[in-house]
């Protein structure tokens, strides 16, 4: 027997009876429910679920965390979950979210009443972590399957995962193996019980044998779909970020709140510009304020005409488009130098549409307090009165205008509202400069800059400066002031090894943001080996994260051995193994991200004061949310919305923002998503598991350790 959306009205007057839902429900035997597009998180303080919260936080979708270890949190009973609204049955919440299949005591009063309402109600259940065994419709994994550690392990989604609520991946799910020292992933794998109606979603194969089994998989039974996820896993890690949107897009039928898209943009920094060399034998850069050794000769690193070649080569072939940040006075110079001349500016001048162009100023000044350079590190000039010396708001907005004037006399396509300052300058900069340039914001008011780049690693958080709002960026550990690989390799030495080793003991002096290296990196085959790997593992770690801040490195990256590329190929690379076709890498420029990132944020605000409702009955979802907030959703394809379509296809669903009428948003879902998957597969009785879960191990996981970063 199938069991509907629909259909389930016809059990409510039961339900009324045992769930102890008050008397007297007016038409509770006939009224289609009214679900709430809420998820209902029940937390033990493990990772698996806080990963699941996570995700659920990003996407921008409302649910409210039950925390099992709080003496005061709420019972979980039958009018914390259900209730009547205008006389019609509703459901708080559209699935809900458990450490494992059940966390409470034997015979709970709260597993009972859980599972009375997920089967009533067909709301599905997420089993975060658990062990496989007959209760969750597997075989014992001891004895008759594996249970020990997958680092490393190459896992597959199935035909029913790719046709079901995974098919925006390729198939494959690697787990990651970052270090031989620490074990990272532990799973029970373990094939189907007998005569179990479950469906295995991602299976592995245990390490180095030949058992196989399920790491993911539907479990029906009793009237109740769950999702039993048997491997350990924290919200950085590679396997879970590939998995979660299938986990979110299963427990909501593809009918939720917020969105999740994978970003992807690269901005490349002092185009036109020079950038000076790293030398390796007074280890510093030359030309630079902390390099005062007196034999310190600057040794610029520059494109050439066969860099851009290769720069758009590179972009048609990836299907990519690379953001340009540039200072003219770069040009100017090179042509005052070289008798009227400039090969690399008439180059990319031509070819200035297969890019993107940010205003990044004139001359690429430090914009916030005058330097003292008399001094290592450098400090703020003070007047005579001790205050701070500011570079002048006139001189800011003609770093901005002048260069503006030149990309425009060049021809260049800009947005004018876009701005990187040279060093992210003006902005605060600990511990120089605790505060913003207090010039800096009418000069961007002078000159109309709305979005302005920040450091993602000094400045995370959007904010206002003046008429401008921030758009943070993430610098790549890809140095400045590297054009070849083996300048790259003896810097990263340098800062990131000991001082018993040869190296600056930076790491040894800043261990909450740096790691040192067992052993300096070979100079020959280190950027390949280590540094490469590393970079793309973190980069493609922001992609997968529904992260679109923008990543930087510089010109210098894309001229002699272009040591940019292999980063970038490996992200690009990598992620193209693991998603499908319709799922593609977001490639915005810098205001489009802005744009998301401030929509995000006037989002998740009203949510987390509770500002917006949204619910379905039937085929209709209805959003209520306050004026001005525009609405995050992932709908069915097909969804309409006033009988135009909703949204933009992305990963086999359509999402996007869209506006209110009068505070109200109604959507029409299509025929296919009218009902819920079929819930029964025997008794159609309320029958809550009788044992609780035993205890899951959770080794140490890994966190995402951002590396320092070598900027100019």
């Amino acid at each position: 027997m199938k069991r509907t959306i629909r259909t389930t009205a016809l059990a409510l007057g039961a339900l009324i009876v045992s769930l102890g839902l008050p008397a007297g429900t007016a038409h509770a035997d006939t009224a289609e429910p009214r679900v709430d597009l809420r998820v209902l998180v029940v937390s033990d303080g493990g990772p698996a679920t806080a990963a699941i919260a996570a995700e659920l936080d990003s996407a921008g979708a409302p649910y409210t965390e039950v925390d099992l270890g709080q003496a005061d949190r709420p019972v979980i009973d039958a009018g914390f979950l259900a209730d009547t609204v205008d006389g019609r049955p509703r459901a708080k919440f559209q699935a809900v979210v458990m450490p494992n299949d059940n966390p409470f005591a034997a015979n709970s009063a709260e597993m009972a009443a859980l599972a009375a309402y997920e089967q009533t109600y067909a709301i599905p259940q997420v089993d975060a972590y658990t062990y496989a065994r007959p209760q969750v419709g597997l075989q014992a994994a001891v004895g008759s399957g594996y249970a020990g550690g997958v680092d490393g392990v190459r896992a597959q989604v199935t035909a029913a995962g790719l046709a079901g609520p995974f098919g925006y991946l390729d198939g494959a799910v690697p787990f990651e193996d970052n270090s031989p020292a620490i074990g990272e992933s532990y799973a029970y794998l373990s094939q189907p019980a007998a005569g179990a109606d479950f469906t295995p979603y991602v299976e592995a194969t245990a390490p180095g044998g030949t058992a196989k089994g399920s790491l993911v998989g539907e479990y029906r039974h009793d009237g109740r779909r769950e999702l039993v996820v048997t491997f350990v896993y924290n919200q950085y890690q590679q396997q879970f970020r590939l998995l979660a949107r299938g986990i979110v897009e299963w427990m909501t039928g593809g009918v939720h709140l917020g969105a999740d898209r994978n970003y992807f943009a690269v901005h490349v920094d002092d185009v036109f510009a020079a950038d000076d060399r790293w030398n390796s034998e007074l280890n510093c850069t030359p030309g630079d304020v902390d390099c005062t050794d007196p034999n310190a000769t600057p040794d610029p690193i520059r494109m050439v005409v066969s860099d851009v070649d290769h720069a758009t080569q590179w972009e048609r072939s990836r299907g990519f488009t690379l953001d340009f940040a540039y200072n003219g006075v770069g040009s100017v110079d090179h042509r005052e130098d070289n008798n009227g001349t400039d090969e690399l500016a008439d180059k990319l001048i031509a070819d200035r549409d297969e890019f993107r162009w940010i205003n990044h100023t004139y001359t690429h000044a430090f914009l916030g307090c005058v330097q003292n350079t008399d001094v290592v590190p450098w400090k703020c000039a003070t007047n005579a009165a001790g205050s701070t010396q500011w570079v002048s708001r006139e001189d800011i907005a003609d770093e901005i205008a002048t260069n503006r004037v030149w990309g425009e006399s060049a021809g260049l396509p800009l947005e004018n509202d876009e701005l990187v300052t040279g060093e992210h300058s003006g902005l605060k900069v600990l511990p120089q400069q605790p505060e913003d340039n207090p010039n800096l914001a009418p000069a961007l008011a002078d000159t109309g800059v709305t979005w302005l780049a920040s450091d993602n690693s000094r400045d995370p958080v959007q904010r206002q400066v003046g008429p401008a709002t921030t758009v943070s960026r993430y610098p790549m550990n890809v140095f400045y002031n590297a054009g070849r690989a083996a300048e790259q390799v003896d810097e990263y030495n340098w800062i990131y090894t000991s001082r018993a080793q040869g190296g600056s003991g930076i790491c040894e002096d800043n261990p909450a943001t740096t790691t040192c290296l067992d052993a300096p990196l070979d100079t020959a085959t280190g950027y390949a080996d280590h540094i490469v790997p590393l970079e793309t593992r973190i980069a493609l770690g922001h992609v997968l994260s529904n992260d679109p801040k923008p990543h930087f490195i510089h010109q210098s990256n894309l001229a002699e051995d272009r040591i940019a590329y292999p980063v970038l190929d490996g992200v690009l690379d990598g992620y193209q193994e693991l998603f499908a076709d319709d799922t593609p890498v977001v490639n915005l420029r810098m205001k489009d991200i802005g744009t998301e990132m401030q929509r995000r944020a006037a989002w998740q605000a009203a949510v987390a004061a509770g500002q917006v409702t949204a619910y379905r009955i039937g085929d209709t979802v209805t959003v209520q949310a306050p004026d001005g907030v525009r609405v995050t959703a992932t709908m069915p394809t097909g969804t309409t919305q006033g009988g135009a379509g909703f949204g933009e296809a992305y990963a086999g669903a359509v999402s996007g923002w869209t506006s209110t009428a009068d505070g109200t948003l109604t959507l029409g879902l299509p025929s296919s998503a009218a009902s819920s998957p079929s819930t029964d597969t025997g008794s159609g009785d309320p029958a809550a598991p009788t044992a609780t879960a035993p205890d899951t191990p959770v080794p140490a996981g890994v966190t995402e350790q951002v590396p320092y970063s070598a900027e100019r």
